[in-house]
């Protein structure tokens, strides 16, 4: 059962966002897809298929198409004009069958104008990337009931408006895409939050370096686009380093540089240097710039914080968040002491919204931990274990918090 657990959910942006495509309606992709699992883990019980997306496919199509829903679903689909020739970027987007890839496409109805702004990037990741309500709530440091509803309202909107399932002509990308990348940018730092993979965000790394790259062919030049595209290569190439022997995260200062993916740095740079040639900085520009400053200390062997510190400085300019305050607070720890970084976290607006995000934690313990302040730093440890890490994250603050005990 654990094995098909994998498989479906390694399966499920793909064939949900295939579903929506067909069907026209996000509710009706998500019910069918669930009642396609719920009959997986009985058919798959002594042998899983050789294809586990096409299987759950064919299932949920028939689900959707049962009796009961047959005339709402025509209804649905039949106002969609024929489809046109396919475009370059329908052909790019293209995969093998029986499963058409529609994430990309289902990304961009899901960032329609139509919908509001704050609710663009969690409705693509409820319905593309399958992250519970719960975990968006988390990710979007906002109450779980406040979510429901943003999510709600946004599904009834582009039933209600009738936003067409399509990739919009390409002189309509622009208005949609700090959605999309932002979604991407999101969706990414979940499956970084886990270093071993091990939870339900796994799919996403390989997903958003797969459709981060591919937007980067499409909108060659849009910066921002090869600044996210570069921030992921440069994230992804630590990740042989992440983790010891034991399955324990290892800290980004601890990693064996000799472990770190030089192809992936390479691509990330050439990406990042397109972008800085057209002249025209955002934020993941700047994020990747401090990726690729950490890569520095595979050739030098220190790691610049002070350099790491302008570039968060500049960061919090044109991104004044909460999420960049605290990683802001980190690396003025690193340049210029752990008193010096706990009077930057305590200088966070709001700060009462962040105790329940797991890096504020984290961040408060080993800075409280570096300062002396040992009875602020277990007490720090214990918050974030309480906030269900991922397996390899827990283990890593269950021996700092050992480590701590103990007095060393």
């Amino acid at each position: 059962m654990e094995d098909a657990g994998r498989a479906i959910t390694a399966a499920r942006a793909r064939v949900v966002a295939a579903l929506a495509a067909r069907l026209r309606d996000l509710d009706l992709a998500e019910d069918a897809f669930a009642e396609a699992c719920a009959a997986a883990l009985t058919a798959w019980a002594a042998e899983a298929p050789r294809d586990p997306a096409a299987w759950l496919w064919r299932v949920a199509l028939r689900k959707a198409f049962d009796p009961g829903r047959r005339v709402a679903v025509r209804e649905r689909a039949s106002h969609d004009p024929p489809a046109p020739a396919p475009t370059p970027e329908d052909l790019l987007m293209a995969a093998d069958e029986p499963v058409p890839d529609e994430r990309l496409r289902l990304i961009f109805v899901c960032c329609h104008p139509a919908i509001a702004v704050d609710a663009r990037a969690a409705l693509t990741l409820k319905i593309v990337c399958g992250l519970s309500t719960e975990r968006l709530a988390r990710a979007f440091l906002m109450a779980e009931p406040a979510m429901l509803q943003r999510i709600t309202r946004a599904k009834r909107k582009i039933r209600d408006a009738g936003v067409p399932f399509e990739v919009p002509r390409r002189e309509a990308w622009p208005e949609r895409l700090e959605a999309v990348l932002a979604t991407l940018e999101i969706a990414y730092a979940q499956a970084y939050e886990d270093a071993a993979l091990a939870a339900d965000g796994a799919p996403f790394a390989q997903e958003v370096l797969r459709l981060s790259g591919l937007l980067a062919e499409l909108m060659p030049d849009e910066p921002e686009v090869l600044g996210l595209a570069a921030l992921v290569r440069y994230a992804e190439a630590r990740r042989p380093a992440r983790l010891d022997a034991a399955g324990a995260m290892v800290g980004l200062p601890e990693q064996d540089v000799g472990l770190w993916r030089g192809d992936l740095i390479a691509v990330g740079a050439r990406l990042l240097d397109r972008a800085a040639n057209l002249r025209r900085t955002g934020p993941r520009q700047i994020l990747a710039a401090i990726h690729g400053a950490h890569l520095s200390r595979r050739e030098t062997g220190i790691t610049p914080w002070t350099d790491i510190l302008m570039l968060y400085d500049a960061l919090l300019v044109v991104r004044p968040d909460a999420v960049t305050s605290v990683n802001r607070a980190v690396a003025v720890g690193e340049a210029k002491g752990a008193a010096a970084g706990l009077e930057a976290l305590s200088a966070i607006a709001d700060r009462a919204r962040l105790t329940g995000w797991l890096p504020y934690q984290a961040a408060r313990a080993a800075l409280c931990a570096r300062a002396g302040r040992s009875a602020e730093a277990a007490e720090a440890y214990r918050a974030a274990l309480d906030l269900s890490p991922a397996p390899a994250e827990r283990l890593y603050l269950e021996r700092r918090l050992a480590t701590l005990a103990s007095g060393g």
